[in-house]
């Protein structure tokens, strides 16, 4: 499960166990379809840019070049309103029936913006000439008078209110037969929330946050005060859902050329480049809060590109500040699973020109469908107390940019009540008992147990959890059909203490292997909770595949049963394992442990100095003895705390890692050897053409090792994509003492399908992937030259199935589409060089669930 799915998961969960038809998403009957033409009451020319919008709601838009609007929406608003400057605003009462016309025709008004004029005599949009677009420009102009990174220091309070509902609530659904004890849950419902739309809350966190900023060196701090939400820690990781809601709510800054919002970046509607991709409309003036403005319509000139729509209040004198942001995304952009935004920002003046914000809300409707059950999420900051230009001692901005430092005596109803910055309406107030309910109920427990073991595979027995249960079953040639039940024990065992365990038999190789480890946390928090300060002993007798290194799966997974060409190679390894784990709140950690292996080959694999295929002296085992230290470092990294792995949620920010391992015969192994590896990753944004996430890796090993100690590249001969693993190459192809390597994959987020027609409605996105290797082996390694080193392995036919990179690197390339089904991903790679290796894939479709937005 990716990134964002997590999220869902979360929230369904809790839905979920309301009730078993809630997956059918009831549908709602009362979307309405508006349209019309807007035109000139004396001349009957179409009015070009008019807004259109429905009353007291951000639901709107604006005529096309024939003076054309079409509306739909399922809010329950009974007026609709026509404005275009220098024309008297007209309003038209709304009927219940679905479908709508009404056309209008606009009086020409006596209003006029002091020196603004309009020309109304082209219907064609141009920036040349245009008095919307000179208004963005002095906007644009002086942006950098007006962000708040003009100020040397800044320093304000922050209060934070983030909360999901589901939206769409129907009396069908309330009535269901199936809720049981469940029903108290509707006496919560909310009716404000959003117009026309029953809404039932049910998850909220509300923090209290201290923010800094500095100039020079730039650098920011986020101190969380105090922090409270509903909570189902029994479950699932809390603070990794936070960590997906923060990033899928990330703050928005208008200043900023470029805006990360919903993992994509999007071009702001003030930044240079935004009249290239904007078109602009002056609608009126009008005043907030006895501050004039100008009221700017802007919309993407390409629909489908990731880009805003809506209103900017622009001040009428001469800073050209933002005064007010009301904005969504286009129905047309290629993002899954969002419904509906709207971005709505406030600012106020400090001082004679100083804005800045005072309140940022952003809601987000989440569905399978336009009108359908789903989700309704909504974050709200209120920002108080700025202190501008006032140094701020270095020592606060030391370590991540987010930090918790939760007072002590902040905790209690007394607290909140008197530090919130905004009350709670009383329907957001009862989240917390009515969650807290919920969770004693042992219908609820039930429920939970059962879909955290479809969607996590352990089956929670309290103290003790069964699984995992995907790799329960799987098959290999070696072994044939393989079991490996697994169970471990759980916080509510003992936070400081985890033992885990499994058994594994294959029917065709009648052997058993097994795992047993133990985990001691030297904090008081369990070794899932971050930063993780742990010590850990394990003994396992395994089998594993030459160069298979798996990324967030197990390597006995069922679904990875299926693989391409031959896979009857494996080592047999018996292996004690201790390493100690210290992780920093910087997200600097190090691992440093000492791991012992004896080393069989397995299947139709041979440790042998002589002839392969000859097995008259053959080499039984080897001792791998080795001292290693990894070092990672993620500034300012969050993920979601799964039961086996950490899921990432990826930003701008690198991820850099070091590993060395030292092998030595002083600590009984079989060679001396020093391995040296380092790799870098980071993703990339390119604004509306998506992002790319780029890998450099390289490694050298000295000493003189056989091919078992090598550099054995990572291959994938199953069909599932693995983002790290060579697709179309073999297990055990090729081997190195000193590579490089880079990773490349780019996602066009739709920009090329969004704007073909037909095509654009699956709202595919197009990707591409570019692996390159570059290796060498040294004499001192290779066994061509040194006769005391294993054979590399060749077919009965004497044909080699082992090589080393020459002269050329290994190069593979492909094309991919995603978001096919909004959770399937499909890839065609290529391979380019060392055609003539035996055995080979020269091409090849491979596909990865990716439940992403």
């Amino acid at each position: 499960m990716k990134e964002i799915g997590k999220i869902y998961l979360y929230i369904f969960f809790i839905l979920l166990s309301l009730s078993s038809n809630l997956i059918s998403f009831s549908q709602t009957s009362d979307k309405r379809v508006i349209s019309g033409t807007v035109i000139d009451a004396k001349t009957s020319v179409p009015l070009t840019g008019t807004s259109v919008f429905m009353a007291k709601t951000t639901v709107g838009t604006i005529t096309d070049k024939d003076g054309k609007y079409i509306i739909e929406t399922s809010l329950k608003a009974d007026t609709i309103l026509f404005s275009f400057i220098g024309y008297e605003t007209e309003s038209r009462i709304l009927s219940k029936s679905a479908n709508q016309i009404i056309d209008v025709r606009l009086k020409l008004s006596a209003i006029a913006l002091n020196e603004v004029i309009v020309n109304r005599g082209k219907t064609s949009y141009k920036n040349k000439n245009n008095p919307a677009v000179d208004l963005i420009e002095k906007v644009i102009e002086n942006k950098d008078a007006n962000k708040e990174e003009k100020y040397n220091y800044l320093e304000y309070k922050k209060y934070e209110k983030l909360q999901f509902a589901l939206s769409n609530v129907t009396e069908k659904f309330k009535t269901g037969k199936l809720f049981g004890k469940f029903k108290f849950v509707f006496e919560n419902i909310d009716t404000t929330k959003r117009i026309g739309n029953n809404v039932l809350p049910l998850y909220i966190k509300e923090a209290i946050s201290d923010h800094y900023y500095r100039k020079d060196p730039e650098a920011i701090k986020d101190i969380v005060r105090d922090e409270k939400t509903t909570n189902i820690d029994e479950y699932l990781d809390n603070k990794g859902i936070s960590a997906h809601l923060d990033y899928l709510y990330q703050n928005i800054n208008i200043y900023d050329n470029e805006i990360l919002f919903l993992t994509n970046k999007f071009v702001s509607p003030i930044a240079k480049s935004a009249p290239v991709f904007y078109k602009y409309y002056i609608i009126d003036t009008l005043s907030v809060n006895d501050i004039k403005c100008i009221r700017l319509f802007f919309e993407p000139r390409n629909k489908s590109d990731y880009l805003f729509h809506g209103y900017l209040y622009i001040t009428l004198d001469s800073s050209f500040a933002v005064r007010k942001i009301d904005m969504g995304l286009n129905k047309n952009i290629n993002v899954d699973w969002v419904q509906d935004i709207a971005i709505t920002q406030d600012f106020e003046q400090f001082g004679q020109k100083t804005w800045l914000l005072a309140k940022d809300e952003i809601s987000i409707d989440f569905g399978i469908a336009k009108n359908s059950m789903g989700l309704y999420g909504q974050r709200t900051i209120t920002y108080k107390d700025y202190k501008i230009n006032e140094p701020i001692d270095n020592k606060i901005f030391r370590g991540p940019e987010k930090v918790e430092r939760l007072e002590p005596f902040a905790s209690g109803a007394e607290f909140w009540e008197s530090n919130r910055y905004v009350p709670l309406t009383k329907s957001e107030s009862k989240i917390y008992s009515t969650i807290d309910s919920i969770k004693k109920i042992p219908a609820f427990q039930r429920r939970m147990k059962i879909l955290l073991l479809i969607t996590t595979d352990f089956l929670n027995l309290n103290k003790v959890e069964l699984g995992p249960f995907d790799s329960f079953y799987s098959y290999n040639p070696v072994e044939g059909s393989r079991f490996r039940p697994g169970a471990r024990t759980t916080p509510e065992f003992s936070k400081k203490f985890n033992i885990d365990a499994y058994l594994a038999y294959g029917l065709t190789d009648k052997m058993l292997k097994y795992n047993l480890g133990f985990t001691y946390s030297l904090t008081p928090r369990s070794i899932y909770v971050f930063p993780v300060k742990s010590i850990r002993i394990s003994y396992q007798k395994e089998v594993r595949i030459p160069g298979q290194e798996l990324l967030l799966s197990e390597d006995d997974n069922i679904l990875l049963s299926l693989k391409r060409g031959i896979n009857d190679k494996f080592f047999l390894n018996r292996t004690f394992k201790t390493e100690f784990l210290n992780e920093f709140e910087n997200h600097l950690s190090y691992l440093a442990g000492f791991i012992y292996t004896r080393q069989s080959p397995y299947g139709n694999l041979h440790f042998s100095t002589e002839d392969y295929l000859s097995l008259t002296n053959e080499i039984n085992n080897i001792n791998i003895s080795e001292f290693y230290f990894n070092l990672r470092w993620a500034p300012n990294e969050t993920f979601y705390q799964g039961k086996l792995y950490r899921y990432p949620v990826r930003n701008k920010y690198p991820v850099i890692q070091f590993k060395g391992t030292i092998g030595s015969k002083l600590i009984y192994n079989d060679f001396n050897y020093l391995r040296l590896q380092m790799s870098i990753s980071k993703r990339f944004y390119a604004s509306i053409l998506g992002y790319g996430d780029i890998t450099f890796e390289a490694g050298k090993i000295m000493g003189k090792v056989p091919y078992p100690l090598l550099f054995i590249h990572r291959a994938n001969q199953t069909y599932s994509y693995q983002k790290n693993s060579f697709s179309m190459m073999n297990f055990l192809e090729f081997v190195s003492d000193q590579y490089a390597s880079v990773n490349i994959e780019y996602c066009f987020n739709g920009f090329i399908f969004n704007k073909i027609p037909l095509i654009k409605k699956l709202k595919l996105r197009e990707l591409v992937t570019c692996k390159v290797l570059y290796g060498s082996l040294s004499n001192t390694n290779n066994p061509d030259y040194q006769s005391d080193l294993f054979k590399f392995p060749i077919d009965i036919n004497a044909v080699p199935l082992t090589y080393t990179l020459g002269g050329q690197p290994y190069i593979e390339a492909g094309i991919g589409v995603s978001n096919i089904l909004k959770i399937f991903r499909v890839d065609l790679v290529k391979r380019f060089t060392y055609l003539n290796n035996p055995y080979i894939t020269r091409s090849g479709f491979l596909i990865q669930f990716r439940f992403d937005i």
